[in-house]
């Protein structure tokens, strides 16, 4: 039975009774947010904050990984919360602005609305946030963004520790530093598990000097996390989102998280992983692209290989509405030009481009170590460790192989021997390796540059590189001999040989002659870019005949 108090009115103990009550009566929390608001301005002074006059900016995508609003005149935006433990909002960087960038150039445009944090792991993650703020207000500073600019490529970088970033610093990132061109995308594994490295090597990719945007990859993830969701935590930590967009000039770059992590199994207790996008990301990409004008051309970055994603059609479905796209990742560690048709699912009226990126690591670093004390880490494919440069004008592109340490022109390995019999030269076969060839290059060969080019044939045979094979069984028998007297290998070993997709492979038609020669081939690629190479060859014509000893003279005998 409820007790009721009475108190006169104006009695001293009034004021005691209504402060007993308030304690007694349950207190009225406020409902939890639901959506997010905030601001997109210009940053006049550069310091990050919105200072008073610092006006919005109109018209600029925001999104929280899934949907994507336009910020009204004003530069305010609004949206919900994906989730009220754990949303990241973003601005998609417009042409013309650019975010503010930490001290290793790594772009901040987003905010991560995590208020207890990320979970515990071995590797930190995002700090607790807080409550939701009252206004999540995203910087941009003017920049000139011309219709031509040029972009570098890194796939799998993949460092296990300081010994090897030491490996990217002097091999890669050397003949890099005070480069003109406008940013740089690593394309997943930038590390190799260990997360502690990720300092070092963003520090290192740093010294570039331009802005450096990241994919995650199957490296990069928190392998003791259980479910994917809290696989990318100190991904996020370091650089937000694992999946967002940016302009640059005319061209719009979606970056994909394609790794789905399994967790640890049974079978697996260190964890295991698949292609894979999901819907959450799929309903951004498709978000986003409504805002995205049509002759604008669309470049989608991710780590794992198109064909090796699951829901791949579903991406498909999106891109082939597109008139301009292409698309790149790594992960392979070979270099490949894959052009997707209606035999792999793709239903748009041009195959569809997608690169296969050269590794910044090669093959693991492995391989014997040079003068330098850097391992040659050739790929398994046959060509060198590098990079790409991605060369955009307007709603057009061209990709250019750069093999570390070798001057630009170093597109391709010709395989012929050194030396020729006269009457062997006609019909020796000649194989070459234009490392960043696809089937739409042509390749010819001809002597001492004279005469008409001899086509040779792109194989399709799923053949290795020859040399590569070579140099693989080679340091196969001596570290199998050297393991005899050693304890453990002198190197890290190559792994096994892998079908190359550029090589091409021609028989020799004509012979200058004897003498020394010089072997040309030249090829042309897909967006017209023209290479040639040579080989020195040594052509012996038939020994000559040795010259008759002169008879010795008789002596006549004397008669005495």
């Amino acid at each position: 039975m409820r007790r009721r108090l009475w108190i006169a009115p104006g009695s001293a103990a009034l004021a005691v009774a209504l402060v007993v009550l308030a304690q007694a009566s349950p207190t009225v929390s406020a409902p939890p947010p639901t959506h997010a608001t905030g601001f997109v301005f210009h940053d006049r002074d550069g310091d990050g904050d919105r200072d008073r006059g610092e006006e919005g900016i109109g018209g600029v995508s925001v999104s929280n990984q899934r949907e994507v609003v336009v910020t009204d005149p004003d530069g305010r935006w609004r949206l919900p919360l994906v989730d009220p433990d754990d949303t990241t909002f973003f601005v998609v960087k417009p042409r013309g602005w650019m975010t503010p960038v930490t001290g290793v150039n790594t772009p901040v445009f987003y905010y991560s609305h995590k208020p207890t944090g990320s979970p515990k792991s071995r590797f930190r993650g995002v700090s607790p946030t807080g409550p939701l703020p009252s206004s999540i207000d995203f910087a941009l500073r003017p920049q000139s963004e011309p219709d031509d600019f040029r972009a570098l490529l890194f796939g799998d970088p993949q460092p296990r520790d300081r010994r090897e970033v030491d490996y990217i610093a002097r091999d890669v990132v050397a003949e890099l530093i005070g480069w003109d061109g406008a940013f740089g995308i690593t394309l997943g594994d930038i590390v190799f598990d260990d997360l502690s490295v990720l300092r070092d090597m963003t520090e290192t990719t740093a010294l570039i000097g331009v802005p450096w945007w990241h994919v995650i990859g199957n490296h990069d993830l928190n392998r003791g996390a259980k479910e994917d969701r809290w696989s990318d935590e100190t991904y996020e930590r370091w650089f937000g989102p694992s999946y967002y967009a940016f302009d640059w000039g005319p061209v719009h770059f979606i970056v994909l998280d394609d790794v789905d992590w399994l967790g640890p199994t049974k079978e697996r207790p260190r964890g295991t992983y698949a292609g894979g996008i999901g819907a959450q990301q799929l309903a951004f990409v498709e978000n986003d692209l409504a805002l995205v004008p049509d002759d604008r051309l669309v470049v989608v970055a991710m780590h794992i290989p198109i064909p090796g994603v699951r829901d791949r059609s579903q991406l498909y479905r999106l891109l082939e509405k597109r008139s301009y796209a292409m698309s790149v990742s790594g992960h392979t560690h070979f270099q490949e030009n894959v052009y997707l048709d209606e035999d792999d699912g793709w239903r748009g009226k041009e195959p569809h481009h997608h690169l296969i990126n050269v590794t910044v690591c090669g093959s693991w670093w492995t391989g014997a170590p040079d003068a330098l004390g850097i391992p040659h880490t050739t790929m398994r494919d046959g060509a060198p460790n590098g990079y790409s440069i991605a060369s955009f004008s307007g709603n057009e592109y061209s990709i250019r192989f750069k093999a570390s340490r070798r001057p630009d022109e170093f597109q391709m390995a010709i395989h012929a021997p050194s030396a020729l019999a006269e009457g062997a030269v006609i019909g020796t076969k000649v194989v070459v390796n234009v490392f960043g060839g696809s089937a739409r290059s042509k390749v010819g060969m001809r002597w001492n540059d004279e005469g008409p080019w001899r086509e040779l044939a792109h194989v399709t045979d799923e053949r290795p590189d020859p040399a590569y094979a070579a140099m693989h069984a080679a340091e196969t028998k001596l570290l199998a001999a050297a393991e005899e007297k050693l304890e453990g290998r002198p190197w890290r070993p190559l792994p096994k040989p892998r079908p190359s997709a550029h090589l091409w492979e021609g028989a020799i038609a004509t012979s200058p002659g004897p003498g020394w020669h010089t072997l040309t081939v030249r090829t042309i690629d897909a967006y017209g870019q023209e290479d040639l190479a040579r080989r020195p060859i040594r052509i012996d014509g038939p020994p000559p005949a040795r010259p008759a000893k002169p008879a010795k003279p008789v002596e006549k005998k004397k008669v005495y």
